[in-house]
């Protein structure tokens, strides 16, 4: 099925999200069965939690095209799955997306003509009617724009748009499903903001703008580089083209050095974007990075981002630093009740609060820390663990929070899979408001030379950034292993 098939399949789609209540109507009746028939009744909610877990992201995984952004933006809800739902429902999304058909070159040129005008060719010296790149609901081609400068022009899917916003409609239509995952969650305000930050992810305007804001920030930053936009509609967003090594490739074969240099410039970014930009970049798979040949990390696809004008919440950097040590930890049992991570009426243990957010707060504790895929299963296994509090399940998640979260949640992600060490309490600091540390003493320290040594950090000075263009590549390449739910830290 192509992706610009969506529309008429809009009946096939409905009937299949419809299913979901009808299967947690008649799991909730047969569970009303075993209790009646002497079974615990914690042990029958345990059951039902994890067959309506089964059937959600099932179904979500047999829906083509925009369901895949769909699954993407509920994948916060897989931290309080088991890994055996979670695993496949991650690698289910990934197939999808890598045999996701591209679209005819015809179908290419009617987007490019109805946006650009019937002479579209004219803008262009050269142009790839074959895709480098295909993500949830575009693809990307390489061309020369009528200047010479190599350019990447990402097409959205005819109809792609309209099909999400029917299926994030459906899926609201049946939000206490998602809350028999998370007992926790205030689902339905949740949902409408996943929905209002899907709609931004398909405005390609939008994206734009918030590319343009990043590369004024970034402009000649030493370390960082985002590519110009050229040109942009409501379906077709041109970009510089960037040449360089995909982080994916660094995950796969890179050196430990190019593996720290790597994971310091991604914190960096990450954490330093509210702050110089005014946005959060919030899509940081690793399908969106690349290392220039410069040394630079260079960063791709905007259409993701929270906009914090006043930097990041000081909630953050609060409730860190009690953890690390300088505070009570009912501070931080009042600090996650005003923000609304905990709802009225859930109780907490003080103890069990802090065994279960400390080890979260490691990386940014310890002055050098080595992310690991061992130590990210093991958390994922802690948060999860049955026998434990399950502290991580009666957590709501603030709608205001969404997007930081899952930056917080995928980047610990990629970091783990780089197996990248450094000082990233430093990086993470220095751009943290509320920690209420001597900054004299939190300077962010330069990746490792090859001998170990460190380097300090230049600073703001800005060199001419070169014209590096790395190829854009795909949008989402597997994440690997199901993250912990890192919420709030």
């Amino acid at each position: 099925m192509r992706v610009s098939d969506l529309p008429r399949r809009a009946v096939t789609r409905t009937a299949k999200l419809a299913t979901l209540p009808a299967g947690l109507m008649g799991r909730t009746a047969l569970g009303l069965g075993k209790r009646l028939g002497g079974r615990p009744a914690e042990i029958v909610a345990a059951e039902i939690q994890q067959r309506t877990a089964e059937q959600i992201f099932r179904v979500l995984g047999e829906l083509k095209g925009g369901a895949m952004k769909l699954g993407q933006a509920l994948s916060i809800f897989e931290a309080a799955l088991p890994p055996e739902i979670a695993g496949p429902y991650r690698a289910t999304l990934t197939k999808l997306q890598e045999s996701a058909p591209p679209l005819p070159a015809r179908t290419v040129h009617q987007v490019l003509a109805g946006d650009l005008g019937p002479s579209w060719r004219d803008a262009f010296l050269e142009f790839d009617d074959s895709p480098r790149a295909a993500a949830s609901i575009g693809q990307v081609h390489h061309a020369v724009w009528q200047d010479g400068r190599p350019v990447a022009v990402k097409i959205q899917y005819p109809g792609a748009g309209r099909a999400l916003l029917s299926d994030f409609n459906q899926i609201s239509r049946v939000a206490r499903l998602f809350g028999i995952l998370m007992p926790g969650l205030e689902v339905k305000p949740l949902l409408d903001e996943l929905r209002d930050r899907v709609a931004e992810e398909i405005d390609y305007q939008l994206e734009a703008g918030s590319q343009r804001a990043f590369a004024e920030a970034y402009a000649g930053d030493p370390d960082i580089y985002v590519p110009p936009v050229v040109q942009a509609t409501d379906h077709v967003l041109i970009t510089e083209w960037m040449d360089g090594t995909p982080l994916s490739k660094i995950i796969e074969s890179g050196s430990q050095e190019e593996r720290n240099r790597a994971g310091i410039l991604f914190t960096r970014f990450l954490f330093s974007g509210p702050a110089r930009a005014g946005l959060l970049h919030a899509d940081p798979h690793p399908g969106n990075f690349r290392m220039l040949p410069d040394g630079r990390l260079g960063v791709l696809d905007f259409g993701a981002v929270d906009r914090l004008p006043n930097g990041l919440p000081p909630f953050i950097g609060k409730l860190l630093r009690i953890i690390h040590g300088d505070g009570d930890i009912r501070e931080a049992e009042d600090e996650l009740r005003e923000q609304g991570f905990l709802r009225p009426g859930i109780d907490v243990d003080p103890d069990a609060l802090y065994a279960f957010l400390a080890p979260l707060a490691e990386p940014s504790r310890l002055d050098c820390f080595k992310f690991s895929r061992e130590w990210l299963r093991s958390e994922a296994a802690r948060v999860a663990d049955p026998r434990s509090s399950n502290l991580g399940r009666r957590l709501n998640l603030p709608p205001s929070y969404v997007l930081i979260h899952r930056v917080s949640t995928e980047g610990i992600g990629v970091l783990s899979q780089l197996e990248s060490e450094g000082n990233f309490r430093a990086e993470m600091i220095r751009w943290m408001p509320g920690y209420e540390l001597d900054r004299r003493d939190l300077e962010p320290a330069r990746p490792a030379d090859p001998d170990g040594s460190s380097q300090p950090d230049p600073g703001p000075s800005h060199p001419d950034p070169g014209p590096s263009h790395p190829d854009p590549g795909p949008s989402h390449p597997d994440p690997g292993p199901s993250e912990p739910d890192l919420a709030p830290a």
